[in-house]
């Protein structure tokens, strides 16, 4: 899946789209993941969208829910979007799953989707599973940027963060929550010019070990910070106990390579993704031979080329606007 492509599973669960069939031939409620998307529709307020879903399906039975665009007319921020399902939780007892914005490139950059606080969802389901959040708000364009507050949830097994530029406000949320069932994280961490102000060392509690005693896979993506982020884990503790790691997306040269080739073994690793990058070839042939040898599967795939911008070599993430 990439930014430019919809979700087509979520939980395991095919996405189902309304609008789109009438309702004598909805599937059942827990079958599917149900997308609510207002570009499918004439123009229609997300709230009339809303009550149409929550009144046609058996809410009690939906196990996966992804909010596609939420507005209809002018474009708006997701929080009153967000608020109908909050005030709704309650009849949902049996959502595991939520993707909070699955918007694809050409109906809103992804930098420019209008995010919220989104730590109530954490708050109003206890049971949940799954949680994907898309977008970040880098123009400043919402009443609020897309914020996390430090919780406690024992039942979140998957978290994702998919943005241009990721504040370092939830990354360093993220590091303070207690998650004691995360067995997946997953932060795109952006760029500067798109409100990317992640640092290394906000990742210090990520990369410690112990905040998260069920995580088997760590994804630091998307970064312009690659090098730096792959030289700190290079000797993180957190690694150990994974069975997965992606450094991909990013930036990542042969400095960064050669921190992981030097650094603690990895070839504990099923899989080791560093698609999208900045390496040479000879350093991609030492990275497929160390980790061909172990067995471990390496994702070398879509090399880049810096470019040539005012006498100095430009690289550039797989995901920013």
């Amino acid at each position: 899946m990439t930014f430019a492509e919809h979700l087509e599973t979520l939980h395991g669960l095919p996405v189902h789209t309304l609008p789109g069939t009438d309702a004598a031939d909805l599937p059942a409620a827990g079958d599917v993941a149900w997308r609510l998307d207002c570009y499918a529709t004439d123009e229609e307020p997300f709230a009339d969208l809303w009550r149409a879903f929550t009144g046609a399906v058996d809410t009690e039975r939906v196990r996966a829910l992804v909010i596609g665009p939420w507005w209809h007319d002018e474009y708006t921020e997701l929080r009153p979007a967000l608020d109908l399902l909050l005030a709704d939780a309650a009849r949902f007892p049996a959502l595991r799953a939520l993707f909070l914005a699955d918007v694809i490139g050409e109906e809103c950059e992804i930098s420019w989707l209008q995010l919220t606080d989104v730590t109530p969802v954490l708050e109003r389901f206890p049971l949940l599973e799954e949680l994907g959040v898309r977008g970040g708000d880098s123009q400043g364009l919402g009443d609020e940027p897309l914020t996390l507050r430090p919780v406690r949830h024992e039942g979140l097994r998957v978290l994702r963060f998919e943005s241009g530029g990721l504040p370092g406000q939830v990354v360093r949320a993220v590091g303070a929550c207690e998650l004691p069932a995360l067995e997946r994280l997953e932060l795109w961490l952006g760029v500067s010019e798109y409100g990317g102000d992640a640092t290394v060392a906000d990742l210090a509690p990520l990369l410690a070990g112990g905040r998260y005693p069920a995580l088997r896979h760590l994804g630091l993506q998307n970064s312009e910070l690659q090098d730096e982020i792959a030289a700190a884990v290079a000797s993180a503790p957190v690694v150990a106990q994974l069975e997965s790691l992606s450094l991909s997306m990013g930036t990542l040269t042969d400095t960064g390579a050669e921190a992981l080739l030097s650094g603690q073994p990895l070839t504990h690793l099923k899989r080791l993704d560093l698609h999208h990058h900045y390496l040479s070839e000879a350093v991609v042939e030492r990275l497929r031979g160390v980790f061909g040898a172990t067995g471990t599967e390496v994702d070398l795939s879509e090399p880049r080329t810096p470019h040539r911008r005012r006498d100095e070599e430009w690289r550039y993430v797989a995901v920013s606007e």
